[in-house]
């Protein structure tokens, strides 16, 4: 599967905004943080897995504790967008927490893929906090690359 380079490096942004959320671990470990609070996490985002077959592209993305009403899925062109929220569960209560380690906030999640499918063929199904949105290829974007014979110099 061909993707665009990044203007980000290899990963795109998502590898930079996890470096930097490292980065903001490794500083709260060595020098503290005021309390363990509940936090609206910005850099949370959805895990994703993309699977090429024969016939198009699979995307499964894990929301766990969201529904298909919190979710927002497109295509523009070649550009998958998943966006939504994961609302925090719990009270306006902030005491009594030790530790709170799950992650809520808006997410924008955009893929770059090598084909734009057409919008009305690309199918998406929300089961047990996964999504899978099942992208075919277009007739034109299923023939296969032509190999090029290279010859020597001279």
């Amino acid at each position: 599967m061909a993707m665009l380079p990044s203007l980000f490096g290899t990963g795109g942004i998502d590898r930079m905004l996890e470096d930097m959320r490292r980065m903001q671990e490794r500083i709260e470990q060595a020098f503290g943080t005021m309390a363990p609070l509940p936090v609206m996490r910005a850099d949370w985002r959805p895990a994703i897995d993309v699977k090429e077959t024969e016939t198009g592209l699979t995307v499964t993305a894990e929301l766990p504790g969201m529904s298909e009403q919190d979710v927002e899925l497109s295509v523009d062109d070649d550009v998958l967008t998943i966006k939504g929220e994961k609302k925090s569960e719990s009270a306006k209560d902030e005491k009594g927490w030790h530790v709170q380690e799950r992650s809520y906030g808006a997410f924008v999640r955009s893929l770059q893929l090598p084909f734009a499918p057409k919008p009305d063929e690309v199918k998406a199904e929300f089961a047990r906090g996964v999504l899978t949105v099942t992208l075919p290829k277009p007739p034109e974007a299923a023939k296969p690359a032509s190999r090029i014979e290279i010859k020597p110099a001279g």
